[in-house]
């Protein structure tokens, strides 16, 4: 018999009264090896969130169904090629088939300490809370690879659908914590209490975003794996102001706003060339500095459902006024939820600019894997010490943060200084 004839249809069973539901997940790929019962995809309605099994053990030939489709009771799943095994619904019920009943075990005398080998680690996240892991999103075959694991899944940020957690979450949440764990510089961080707050009062309980949850996971990931340094200084954009003053009533009938914003981007990206250092990237292992040679300038923008940074891309060969005109246009596709995970990536440097709110000075978290961010806070008319009087003179506060693996103190300052005397030159910007 031919190899092809052996390969079997898997398609949606019963689903009970729905007419249709959504794949949320899809738990194998081509080329897996599969027992009976494993589960193959998770498919959500607007009441319930179900596995769909194997119904027998095998190799997956090739996955029929992605994310986001909606399917029914005959769906074709994917194509498998049976192992041979018994299916799980003829299979005989034997003693070590069944599984173990779930019960607690009787108390025990402490055993004796034993002396684990120079080598082994206690795993960092074999400590779970019932409550949250009880509490997290996730599937039934999630929780049981993060007990497998011993991760509390109520510390994982979930990244799939409703902040839904997937193994990838699951792994990658090991990995860290792994990576913060071994070689003595990890850090041990005690759970945060569940406390009942309505014991002292009226409460309201607001579900963070999804925007949420992810950017303070990386943030979190960031700030204790980067060892951040945060360079202050000043620049005289007086007669930057001006300039942008009288560029942004030219381009106002023609749709387009002249931000300082745009004049910020011109001066990174010179800073960029000055110093090449800051458009860089540490390797996976953290031994090799990855230089660039092309200029993706991203920029943080505030949401109502938190924070993004879309990417300017080849901001060096690009005119003022066309950043000016991107600006618009992919700051409002932040605010409508269109931009796309591709709008978000290949970034060499970012600017968080918080000058139209206020404030004079922050330290801002690097976006890893970039090496240095620039923060930026309101300007403000200071009187300046001309070598004879005080002159009034409008000055922007810089806050410039970098990872001091690859960043020195002197080349902080050098860059800072550099974009002072690049950001005093207006027309110099202008082309």
């Amino acid at each position: 018999m031919a190899k092809d004839s052996l390969i079997k249809e898997v398609v949606i069973p019963d689903i009970g009264d729905f007419d249709s539901v959504e794949v949320i997940e899809v738990l194998v790929d081509a080329g897996d090896t599969i027992a009976a019962e494993d589960s193959l995809i998770s498919v959500e309605s607007d009441k319930a969130t179900m596995e769909i099994p194997a119904p027998e053990a095998g190799v997956v030939k090739e996955v029929k169904v992605s994310v986001g489709d909606q399917v029914s009771q005959g769906s074709l799943i994917l194509l498998l090629e049976p192992s041979g095994d018994v299916p799980a619904e003829a299979a005989p019920v034997t003693q070590e088939s069944t599984p173990a009943p779930v019960a607690s075990k009787p108390a025990a005398p402490a055993p004796q300490p034993v002396a684990q080998p120079p080598h082994h680690r206690p795993s960092p996240t074999a400590k779970i809370d019932e409550v949250s892991f009880a509490r997290a999103y996730a599937s039934p075959s999630v929780r049981k690879f993060a007990r497998e694991l011993g991760v509390d899944l109520g510390r994982v940020a979930g990244s799939g659908r409703k902040g839904r957690v997937i193994k990838d979450d699951v792994k990658a949440f090991v990995k860290q914590a792994l990576t913060q764990g071994t070689g003595g510089g990890g850090l041990a961080v005690a759970p945060m209490p569940d406390i009942d707050f309505s014991q002292w009062g009226e409460i309201e309980s607001q579900k963070l975003s999804k925007i949420n949850k992810l950017t303070g996971k990386f943030l979190h990931r960031n700030w204790v794996t980067i060892p951040h340094v945060t360079q202050f200084d000043q620049a005289d954009i007086t007669e930057l102001d001006a300039l942008r003053k009288t560029m942004a009533a030219e381009y106002k009938d023609k749709g387009i706003k002249i931000t300082m914003l745009a004049f910020l981007i011109k001066a990174v990206v010179a800073g960029l060339r000055e110093l090449p250092r800051f458009n860089a990237s540490l390797d996976a292992c953290g031994e090799n500095l990855i230089l660039k040679h092309y200029f993706n300038i991203g920029i943080a923008v505030d949401t109502p459902d938190g924070l993004v940074v879309p990417v300017v891309r080849d901001a060096d060969s690009k005119s003022l006024v066309d950043i000016a005109a991107e600006l618009g246009e992919i700051s409002q596709k932040a605010r409508d939820k269109k931009l796309k995970p591709s709008d978000m990536q290949g970034g060499c440097m970012t600017i968080s600019s918080l000058g139209g709110i206020g404030g004079t000075q922050f330290t801002p978290i690097v976006n890893a894997p970039e090496v240095a961010i620039l923060g930026v806070s309101r300007h403000k008319m200071t009187p300046v010490w001309n070598g004879e009087t005080f002159e009034p003179r409008l000055m922007l506060p810089l806050s410039l943060s970098y990872d001091h693996r690859v960043v020195d103190g002197a080349d902080g300052a050098r860059f800072t200084r550099f974009m002072g005397r690049v950001l005093a030159d207006a027309n110099g910007l202008v082309k």
